[in-house]
């Protein structure tokens, strides 16, 4: 049964709004490549919200060392963590989505972490990004916090996919009770691997479309033993010093404290990230349309000035002004 919301306008009157079936899967398939955020990464992770950056559509998949492709996976995504995710999607009235779909997952799963070469994703995304007009060190900067971490990013995907370390996830306008069982159970027995379905009802009315994405398939019990091998950890101001002082003499402890002080005197959110190079300290300036990261100070002592972040941000987008 097609469900109702209701959007309040400024006039204060209640715009009826009535849920309506996407035209095609195509549709749906390309609002999802256009819009990552329809991935719901504050509902998959509400403390490390995931972000994305879209890596290719029908990416294929080997069946055998360097063989010809054999499937063809609907989307290909990586979390700011280098975590591959595999997206199939399908409209609710196709009758493939209660099980064959599940098969079909299984399939492209199980022989991407076998036969995909990190080297293949990571030019399928370059060329996503040349396609499209963007520079893939942009995007990839605004996807990883730590401009120290993006040299290791696609050494990190290699990790990942090494260690099956995926995560699968079901798109669709509605996901069928026993997809929904099938997903619960496979999360709750996968690990590193997460499986997870994610509905995006459409409703339409007086001329405004309003997407609305529902996470599915997450128990308590498989989020929490997930959790902690499935992204970089943050932690707590105190930890953080502490790591520093047992790494670092007193000289170089003063000059951390004065820092994380100047970024709280200015407003500046601080976060604290375990990384493969050591905790991070990583000040968090909030921008009208994403977050900015101008550096970060490691316990070993080291700061990076994180040029890739500023080069997209006014004035420093302008090249002399980087010069002055």
């Amino acid at each position: 049964m097609a469900s109702r919301i209701y959007l309040l306008g400024t006039d204060a009157k209640l715009k009826p709004m009535d849920q309506a079936a996407y035209e095609s899967e195509r549709l749906l398939q390309e609002l999802l490549a256009s819009y990552s955020d329809l991935l719901a990464g504050e509902q998959i992770n509400s403390d490390e919200p995931r972000r994305w950056i879209f890596v290719a559509r029908e990416m294929g998949v080997a069946g055998e060392v360097d063989g010809e492709r054999r499937w063809s996976l609907d989307h290909l995504f990586l979390d700011q963590d280098a975590v591959p995710t595999l997206v199939e999607i399908k409209r609710s009235t196709d009758t493939r989505i209660r099980r064959e779909v599940v098969g079909q997952m299984l399939d492209y799963a199980a022989n991407a972490v076998a036969y995909w070469p990190v080297e293949q994703i990571q030019a399928k995304f370059e060329a996503r990004c040349q396609a499209d007009g963007t520079d893939p060190e942009d995007e990839l900067a605004s996807l990883v916090e730590d401009e120290a971490e993006v040299d290791d990013f696609w050494q990190r995907v290699k990790t990942n996919l090494q260690a099956g370390r995926i995560r699968m996830v079901f798109v669709a306008d509605a996901i069928p009770a026993e997809l929904r069982r099938i997903i619960e159970f496979l999360n709750s027995q996968m690990d590193p691997a997460e499986v997870l379905a994610i509905e995006v009802k459409q409703y339409i009315g007086e001329g405004v479309k309003t997407l609305v994405p529902r996470v599915l398939g997450q128990t308590e019990t498989a989020r929490q033993k997930k959790s902690p091998s499935a992204v970089r950890q943050s932690v707590a101001e105190e930890v953080f010093l502490q790591q520093f002082e047992a790494q670092r003499p007193p000289a170089e402890l003063k000059v951390a404290r004065k820092l994380i002080a100047w970024a709280t005197e200015h407003g500046l959110r601080t976060a604290y990230r375990e990384g493969q190079r050591g905790t991070a300290f990583i000040p968090v300036v909030a921008g009208a349309s994403r977050e900015h990261y101008p550096f970060s100070l490691r316990t070993n002592g080291k700061i990076h000035v994180q040029l890739r972040w500023l080069k997209t941000a006014p004035p420093f987008n302008d090249q002399s002004k980087r010069e002055q």
